[in-house]
């Protein structure tokens, strides 16, 4: 069987003219000899009768168990789930509405953000075979003894994911309310355009470094298997950003990867740098300082360690506990607010002479401090004043050609 999963999110299903361009993505793939799985968030964003947040509303805080708030998330995939495949049914369709467990996600017993343990499609496949469409409801699976579990933020994606590795898919669409995945955030960059393709590593790094189109946790699970994810709009036949790996032949899709150096620019805000000097002849005070943070659960992030101190970064929420934390050790804490995190993800960017150059550059031609930096295989980040964020990233948009033009 040729099997395409689809994944529609809940603002794809929150009206009628998107949910009749659902429909029809169902009706092209069927037309084309596919068998569909689809997979379904809830409907709607936050203030929609059954989204997950409003959801989330209905009870008191601290008044319910991390089991029971899982029972009561799960039920707006569920009605999501029913309420498509009856629209499916209206149009001649057959279908077949599963829950999460239905249709074989095992989890763990981790209540709110359940790791998948594994994936058992009898039931789907048996429904394929008799010619159903199968709607999953996403973001949800079932522990080994019955209970209802949720698999964490972008749990919809996730589902998709392990269902078309699962399943030997031919490909996930991943069904969004943008066109695909761009160069960089088009509410900043006027001239961001939407890449055609890119690498699982490429998109994952957009996505953990603040791109929210798919979860990269999605991505990983496909990249697994190679199973190629395209990310389009619901409400158009445009095909969007095919996400795959680099062929047998070196080539990722038809192109040299060495044809792009970078793939896009992203950015995160309401971030706190923290800076704690090493007092000359004391002992190091690093360890000192991150077993603290571990104990106290607070996440660092950019780290840089020297014989001069140490530096890292917090979310703004967490910045206060944190110096306070810090304080009580007896260390010299500075701290800088309002900052925020310029990524530069590019697969073509490792091991080429002159990218930072480039990056120093186009941000000292438009003013912009560079606070700190750090780097991976293919990530380079530059810590900046949060006044400067979208300064910044225009620039670097702009000096790796990313408005189609090369500088």
């Amino acid at each position: 069987m040729r099997i395409l999963v689809q994944k529609f999110g809940g603002t794809s299903l929150a009206g009628d003219e998107p949910r009749q361009w659902a429909v029809h993505h169902v009706e092209k793939a069927l037309a084309q000899e596919f068998r569909v799985v689809v997979v379904v968030s809830a409907m709607g964003r936050q203030g929609a009768p059954y989204a997950t947040d409003t959801l989330l509303g209905l009870i008191p805080p601290g008044a319910s168990t991390p089991r029971e708030t899982d029972l009561l998330l799960s039920c707006g995939e569920i009605i999501s789930a029913v309420s498509f495949a009856a629209l499916l049914r209206t149009h001649k369709i057959r279908a077949t509405a599963l829950t999460g467990g239905q249709a074989g996600i095992v989890t763990e017993s981790e209540f709110g953000a359940a790791p998948i343990l594994e994936v058992k499609p009898g039931r789907i496949i048996r429904e394929l075979e008799q010619g159903h469409v199968v709607v999953v409801a996403g973001f949800q699976g079932r522990t080994a003894d019955g209970e209802i579990t949720t698999l964490g933020r972008g749990g919809s994606d996730t589902t998709a994911a392990a269902l078309g590795v699962a399943l030997d898919a031919e490909r996930v669409d991943i069904f969004t309310d943008v066109e695909g995945i761009m160069t960089a955030d088009p509410r900043i960059v006027r001239d961001a355009r939407r890449l055609p393709q890119a690498t699982y590593t490429e998109i994952c790094n957009l996505a953990y470094q603040g791109a929210k189109v798919i979860h990269p946790r999605a991505v990983e699970i496909a990249m697994r298997k190679n199973i190629p994810v395209r990310v389009r709009a619901t409400m158009s036949d445009d095909e969007g950003t095919l996400v795959t790996n680099v062929e047998d032949d070196g080539r990722l899709e038809g192109r040299d990867p060495g044809d792009r150096l970078v793939t896009g620019i992203t950015q995160t805000s309401r971030i706190v740098q923290i800076k704690i000097a090493q007092p000359s002849g004391a002992p190091p005070v690093h360890r000192a300082v991150f077993q603290a943070m571990a104990d106290a659960g607070i996440s660092v992030d950019f780290i840089n360690v020297g014989p001069g101190g140490v530096a890292f970064t917090v979310s703004e929420a967490e910045a206060g506990r944190a110096e306070k934390i810090l304080r009580n050790l007896g260390v010299e804490v500075e701290i800088v607010p309002d900052c925020a995190k310029v990524s530069v993800v590019g697969a073509g960017i490792a091991g080429v002479p002159g990218v930072m150059a480039r990056i120093v550059g186009a941000l000292a031609e438009e003013g912009v401090e560079i606070l700190q930096s750090a780097d991976s295989h293919t990530t380079i980040w530059c810590l900046v004043r949060e006044g400067d964020m979208n300064r910044a990233v225009c620039a670097l948009h702009r000096r790796f050609g990313l408005d189609g033009i090369l500088r």
